[in-house]
């Protein structure tokens, strides 16, 4: 099989483009986020910054290949925007994966094109569209209706905004654990106190639920059995029981005991 790789970015404000753009040189950083916030909410009615100005702080993903399953937070934590922007679009092209994600088509690429852009990252595979292999013609990571980049969310809502679904929700339809007390609002508090370790977990168990929605999606559209998706999800359970990962063991344990209520 072809490696699959199911990833997900969290992100704080670039207080600093948003200076630069903006022409903010003279306010301090909480003054300048404060506005960067109600500039939004009166330009949109949310305080949710443009894409361009999202600067990414960890990526997470799960790597699915015929023989192993890994989870885990690529860099390191010490590690810079650019840094982890190479990191991720060189492992794209070492693996070729198929791509999943949930809202990656909305959100995260958006975010990774521009911040890629502002870094000068190479991103040679990603990009590639049929100018260097010509099999990517038709199997791109860039045109929306091709299977190489799986946007879940978009796939499953049928390309209608209108049905739109949260990671969370869907997770919590198919009795995984969720968010478990978590949230995306919480991570710019996080970055501030220095807790990027905090942010990195966070972003790993978003990557798990994803991941599982991702195998039920295969089970339905006959590209797994019911023997394979009940070996890919012990394959995983596997790897949460028997990890030291904290956050790991809590997630395995809530999804075992949301099991057993269901049985």
């Amino acid at each position: 099989m072809s490696a699959v790789l199911v990833f997900d970015i969290e992100t704080v404000p670039d207080i600093a483009s948003a200076r630069q753009v903006y022409g903010w040189q003279e306010l301090s950083d909480q003054d300048c986020l404060a506005a960067l916030s109600l500039k939004r909410r009166i330009e949109t009615g949310s305080d949710f910054p443009k894409h361009f100005l999202h600067q990414v702080v960890a990526i997470s993903a799960v790597l699915k290949t015929a023989d192993d399953v890994k989870i885990w937070s690529i860099g390191e934590v010490d590690d810079n925007e650019a840094s982890l922007l190479q990191r991720f679009f060189d492992g794209i092209g070492r693996f070729q994966p198929t791509l999943v994600t949930w809202n990656g088509g909305g959100f995260d690429l958006p975010v990774l094109h521009y911040r890629a852009l502002k870094h000068g990252i190479n991103a040679q595979a990603y990009w590639d569209m049929g100018d260097f292999n010509r099999e990517r013609k038709w199997h791109n990571y860039i045109s929306r209706y091709q299977f190489a980049h799986i946007d879940l969310m978009d796939v499953m809502a049928g390309y209608q905004p209108r049905a739109n679904a949260k990671l969370d929700e869907i997770s919590l339809m198919l009795g995984l654990p969720g968010k478990m007390g978590l949230s995306g609002a919480g991570v710019l508090e996080q970055y501030l106190a220095g807790d990027i370790q905090g942010i990195r977990d966070y972003c790993e168990l978003d990557v798990i639920n994803t991941y599982l929605i991702y195998l039920r999606f295969q089970l339905m559209r006959g590209w797994l059995d019911q023997a394979a998706y009940q070996h890919t999800q012990a394959e995983l359970t596997e790897v949460l029981k028997n990890s030291t990962h904290s956050h790991w063991q809590a997630y395995h344990q809530a999804w075992q005991a949301m099991q057993s209520t269901q049985n």
